[in-house]
């Protein structure tokens, strides 16, 4: 049995770290909050653009940019990994690398694939993989996320594919839904998918409410040509907010256990403690008793 100043001890330390594991969740949700505004914020420009591509799609045909022609046989593919720069936040950065790991080991298996990293995390996975490092972007996720970032990395990806060293382009991240809940989630991003399903569902969503019919000047195959890189910009840009959105709620989740998970173990030490001491304390009196009854002897 351990002694009482060992008990002690171990009743210290977990408790210094329950300090540290209180004060960290109490940092994460401070971020938390700034990156959900953040994420929020942006929703309705992301929306309106979608709003106005989807309406200018109806009137466009597929060689409106070569930005929207699949290549006839693939044989090179980017893949953008969206991963945190730090840990201590439960699985967050394992379920984003497994994501992408399954995705290269079964659908692009045979292919040349290269990675762009946003975070650490994901840098040093891919590091250790076959695969070739195109760019590398550190200190982005779980901060101040830059359009420009975003805007720079999507025009090297669409020089790329214009050029044809590339010939798709993919992009793992963290889709934020709620607080307790940030899929990993795969989309592809070049070519852009086919307008005529854009088009499709914004004719759905009439039904349910009124869509403005967008006047195009100076012709809709010419704001196409502007607008499809735009769009590029903005879905990388709204997966590294909700990227960072999610790894701040998932670190705030995962200190919040550690903080119970601390309480949990207080308790139970200070009982082994108890019982440690009481047990002493009977052991004295046993001498004591002893002690006394040799002496009448």
């Amino acid at each position: 049995m351990a002694t009482l100043k060992e008990v002690q001890s171990k009743i210290v330390g977990v408790k210094k770290t329950r300090q540290i594991t209180s004060a960290m969740k109490m940092v994460a949700t401070s971020r938390l909050r700034g990156a959900q505004n953040n994420m929020e914020a942006f929703k309705p420009y992301a929306g309106k653009f979608a709003e106005v591509l989807g309406s200018i799609a109806g009137k466009s045909g597929e060689d409106a940019s070569p930005l929207l022609v699949p290549r006839d046989e693939v044989k090179k593919v980017a893949l953008i990994l969206c991963t945190s720069d730090r840990g201590l936040c439960g699985g967050f950065n394992t379920n984003l690398i497994t994501k992408a790991d399954k995705f290269i080991q079964s659908e692009l298996d045979g292919k040349d694939v290269s990675l762009i990293c946003f975070g650490k995390r994901g840098r040093d996975w891919a590091r250790k993989q076959p695969q070739s490092i195109e760019d590398e972007f550190i200190g982005v996720v779980g901060g101040n996320v830059e359009f420009s970032v975003a805007s720079s990395s999507g025009q090297k990806l669409i020089d790329s594919f214009l050029s044809g060293a590339v010939d798709e382009v993919y992009l793992v991240y963290s889709e934020f839904i709620n607080m307790a809940r940030h899929t990993p989630t795969i989309k592809q991003i070049l070519p852009i998918p086919s307008l005529e399903e854009v088009a499709q569902e914004k004719e759905a969503e009439k039904d349910a409410e009124f869509l403005p019919e967008h006047i195009c000047e100076p012709s809709s195959d010419a704001l196409l040509g502007e607008m499809l890189p735009k769009n590029i910009f903005i879905q990388i840009f709204d997966a590294l907010l909700q990227t960072s959105t999610s790894e701040h709620a998932a670190r705030m989740s995962s200190m919040e256990n550690a903080t119970k998970a601390c309480d949990d173990m207080v308790g139970e030490l200070q009982t082994i403690f108890n019982k440690t001491r009481q047990a002493g304390i009977t052991a004295d009196l046993m001498d004591i008793v002893g002690g006394a009854e040799a002496l009448k002897g």
